[in-house]
């Protein structure tokens, strides 16, 4: 089943998306932003492919490609998560990446508003959370332009080569 977008849709992991994920997971320019320490191999994010249970009841997360028609063919310009999905409160993170050649053409924007739209229509959730540096104006803009507003802030919470950094946190109340 494919979540269409306006100019995207999400869809499910597939065992060709393991280079994507390995492009995605192993760009060191974005680690600070998803936490990563250490760079995974294709043969963890085969696993992680095959293992993936799509009962975000069962794994508490849910992770789509974005899949745009680039050229006239279907191409993965990024992917998009629910993470820490709490059942009894109906709530999620939510995280997002674009390939850096995809990036400004619009298709995180649309890819977050559709996935906000299957979180409210499909999976009946209350709302989706983020957390983002304080210093990531394009991430702060872009979640905001989905509808997300700020709700607090935790002072000097991400460490960095030149000091510590707020980290926003952000929600988006789905009605």
């Amino acid at each position: 089943m494919n979540i269409e977008g306006a100019i995207c849709r999400l869809r499910a992991l597939e065992p060709q998306d393991v280079d994507v994920l390995y492009s995605l997971e192993n760009d060191t320019a974005l680690w600070r932003v998803s936490g990563t320490m250490a760079p995974f191999s294709r043969h963890s994010l085969m696993r992680f492919i095959e293992e993936q249970q799509y009962d975000i009841y069962a794994s508490r997360q849910q992770r789509f490609v974005i899949e745009a028609d680039v050229d006239g063919e279907a191409r993965a310009v990024g992917a998009i998560d629910l993470f820490d999905f709490d059942p009894q409160n109906l709530r999620a993170g939510v995280g997002i990446v674009i390939s850096a050649e995809y990036r400004k053409l619009g298709y995180a924007k649309d890819a977050l508003c559709t996935l906000a739209t299957y979180a409210k229509d499909v999976l009946r959730m209350h709302q989706l959370w983020c957390s983002i540096g304080a210093d990531n104006k394009a991430s702060i803009r872009l979640f905001q332009g989905a509808g997300f507003v700020e709700c607090g802030r935790r002072r000097e919470w991400i460490l960095t080569a030149d000091g510590a950094i707020d980290e926003i946190l952000m929600q988006k109340i789905l009605r």
